[in-house]
């Protein structure tokens, strides 16, 4: 299954950095699927993709697919307010958001409907372009990662392209959800390869500017040559560990301890994490929080040439209760104000801040921005376990949703696809995760989409679904 890792960390401002991917064991015998040859080189425009996850399940009823002619118990009391895109309108808490609507394309007919109607399913749905399996019906939240789950659309792309010469080729941040043992499956590589999971870059709510590695990493009394010392040492271990190397399983342990070693070694990943090298006008326009950090961190591994990052939003424990949730978009209860005073704020400010940075930067047309979350809200005001409609909160809905798009040749400023006037289906130009999926795959000019299992029989990452070609 995925690596396992342990609680070594590290923190940028004391310039003691962390740089190694998870070396983990139990993930040894997953097949070294990923074939070199058949990387792309037919690439689209994009040549990294930052994937912002809202965790959660984001309210599109709220934020991009609003319905005020709707029923008061579906419409809600926010309002829809012009952008710099005629024709595409968000809600009235995305101001910074709305000046930046000329580069965004939302597709409001996202149906995902999961047949737990639940996180797990979610998750996986939207992150890998399957659908789940019977055995998230019937293990609901004890349905842990599978080491044969379809593989995370972040490593599929860093499978089929040329190693990072410091970094690796998918890197996540700023936390794994969720909490173990409820750790949500599609965020791994699995019947990929543990060698293609992300690097698991970990943040902290209370100190944004601080970001920890729970893998390898070299503390602030380890310098270079103490650490080729040990290295040395562990060459003698290696030595009895060459004789197994014509089974995959090791020649995967293998690979993973030289990119480990790699990665500690090389000052450049040093450099690409260390947020606190930013102008403090430039970390303030992404606000000072732990998701605009993530975000900004993003924008650098952009810079360093890290080909897929994805943010995991980050809930604060301090809205939990306020929120009748985990602190972030399941907004069980008090919809409304969490989102007003919260969390809209927040992601207004972190989002527009990064397209913003980028399109200055000359960086966007490079660079797909993808918005997703693992569902949407219940159209209908009112959930039982917030007391219905006096508790003013929205239940899962995995029926409907929206995702944005944005750079990597994307044409901005449009709307595709619509959903029913309650924003419970989609109705017009409906689309699944797997055709969102694969218009991941085409801007990152991901077209072969064949690989072999580790007995060398062929198969295909993901046959569902088509690339939305008019969003280009």
């Amino acid at each position: 299954m995925q690596a396992r890792q342990g609680n070594i960390g590290l923190r940028c401002n004391r310039r003691t950095f962390l740089a190694a991917s998870a070396v983990g064991i139990a993930g040894l015998n997953a097949p070294l699927a990923a074939n070199a040859a058949s990387r792309s080189s037919n690439r689209g425009s994009a040549k990294s993709t930052i994937l912002f996850f809202l965790c959660g399940g984001a309210s599109h009823v709220d934020m991009w697919d609003m319905k005020p002619d709707a029923p008061a118990d579906y419409r809600g009391p926010f309002q829809p307010i012009e952008t710099s895109a005629p024709g595409v309108r968000l809600c009235e808490h995305l101001p910074l958001l709305a000046q930046q609507a000329h580069h965004l394309a939302l597709i409001n007919s996202v149906g995902a409907t999961v047949n737990t109607n639940d996180h797990h399913g979610g998750y996986y749905y939207n992150l890998t372009g399957h659908a789940p399996d019977p055995s998230f019906l019937s293990l609901g939240n004890n349905r842990t990662p599978f080491p044969d789950d379809w593989p995370y659309m972040g490593s599929v792309v860093a499978s089929k392209r040329a190693p990072h010469p410091d970094l690796t080729n998918a890197i996540t941040l700023p936390h794994k959800p969720s909490r173990a043992p409820y750790t949500r499956p599609g965020q791994f590589a699995a019947r990929l390869g543990v060698e293609y999971d992300p690097l698991y870059v970990n943040g902290n709510v209370d100190k944004p500017l601080e970001f920890q590695a729970p893998a390898l990493a070299l503390q602030a009394d380890v310098d270079v040559g103490r650490l080729t010392g040990r290295t040395n040492l562990l060459s003698t271990f290696d030595d009895a560990r060459r004789r197994f190397d014509d089974y995959a399983a090791v020649k995967t342990w293998s690979t993973q301890q030289q990119r480990a070693m790699s990665l500690l070694l090389s000052s450049k990943a040093t450099s690409a994490f260390d947020v606190s090298q930013e102008p403090e006008s430039v970390r303030e326009r992404y606000g000072s929080t732990i998701n605009g950090m993530s975000l900004l961190l993003a924008r650098r591994l952009v810079e360093a040439g890290v080909p897929f990052i994805t943010v995991f939003w980050l809930g604060d424990q301090k809205l939990a209760k306020k929120c009748k949730s985990a602190g972030s978009w399941d907004t069980h209860g008090n919809n409304f104000g969490c989102l007003k005073n919260n969390l809209l704020p927040e992601f207004d400010k972190g989002f527009s801040a990064l397209i913003e940075d980028l399109h200055q930067r000359g960086m966007l047309d490079e660079t797909l921005l993808m918005v997703t979350s693992e569902m949407g809200r219940k159209p209908k005001i009112g959930d039982p376990r917030s007391g219905g409609v006096s508790g003013a909160g929205r239940d899962h809905w995995t029926h409907c949703l929206t995702d944005l798009l944005a750079g990597g040749g994307i044409k901005g400023g449009q709307t595709y696809g619509k959903s029913d006037a309650r924003a419970e289906r989609p109705e017009v130009d409906p689309v699944t995760p797997a055709d969102v999926t694969k218009t991941v795959y085409h801007a990152m000019g991901v077209h072969d989409l064949q690989t072999q299992d580790r007995d060398g029989r062929p198969y295909n990452l993901l046959e569902e679904g088509k690339p939305i070609f008019s969003l280009f």
